[in-house]
């Protein structure tokens, strides 16, 4: 016999809700299958996750490869010049400070300076290829190229800059500690007793002494050592490398 509304078939739902409960111990779960949407039906969107504050995303363009993976462009860094602009600030003030008085002091109907008039007098007597005013000039000329030279390059040439891997981020490497790094590594190589590495902005270059082993193989190693060490620096310009081995000096 039968029950009311029973129709004898077995139910799907009670029996997915045993096997989910009998798998519920494991380390993952599944959802029970769904029934079929009928064909042109569609779900609405679920709307994105509100980001945390303090949750990690991966920065723009690291995905494709942009210049949030590291590839790009990282000019050098620029020295704020304190020292040279201090100077010719203080001189500038000086000069147009003792200038700016004594204009004032002939306007109020005193007489001016005595330098001011015996610069007025030599340089309206004087001829153009005075020997004394070509060395002035010639003076402020070096002068004015020297201020030029500071205001157009940036300077700090001992900071290596690196790989900008993270936005607005830069980072920068400094020669002695990149120099320290690599010499480390070269160390450990086989059969080197000495070695002195100099980093520059576009070269490294690495002067060994081997007191055993074939001078070959030694730079082999020192130079494959070398690459992988320059590689794991992160410099956003790789520099190039030159290897010299050779064998120490004798003693006497």
């Amino acid at each position: 016999m039968t029950r009311e509304g029973d129709t004898g078939e077995p139910r799907p739902a009670a029996r997915n809700q045993g096997q989910g409960q009998g798998r519920g111990a494991g380390a993952t779960m599944e959802k029970p299958p769904r029934a079929p949407e009928p064909p042109g039906a569609s779900e609405p969107p679920e709307p994105p996750a509100p980001g945390h504050p303090g949750s990690e995303e991966a920065p723009p363009g690291a995905a494709d490869g942009g210049p949030g993976a590291g590839e790009g462009k990282a000019g050098r860094f620029w020295s704020v010049r304190r020292a040279p602009a201090g100077i010719v600030a203080l001189l500038l003030f000086a000069g147009i400070g003792v200038l700016l008085y004594d204009v004032a002091s002939v306007r109020a109907g005193r007489s001016g300076m005595a330098w001011r008039r015996t610069l007025t007098d030599e340089l309206a007597g004087r001829r153009l290829d005075d020997a004394y005013l070509l060395a002035g000039a010639a003076v402020v000329a070096a002068l004015g190229l020297w201020l030029l030279v500071l205001a157009l390059t940036p300077g700090k040439r001992s900071l290596l800059a690196m790989r900008p891997d993270i936005p607005q981020v830069r980072a920068g490497l400094e020669r002695s500690a990149a120099a320290l790094v690599l010499r480390d590594r070269a160390m450990e190589i086989s059969g080197v007793q000495s070695v002195r590495v100099t980093v520059t902005r576009r070269k490294v270059r690495a002067r060994a002494a081997a007191h055993f082993r074939d001078l070959e193989e030694v730079r082999g190693d020192l130079d494959r050592v070398l690459r992988e060490g320059i590689g794991e620096l992160g410099l956003a310009r790789r520099p190039d490398l030159s290897v010299h081995v050779r064998r120490p000096a004798k003693r006497r």
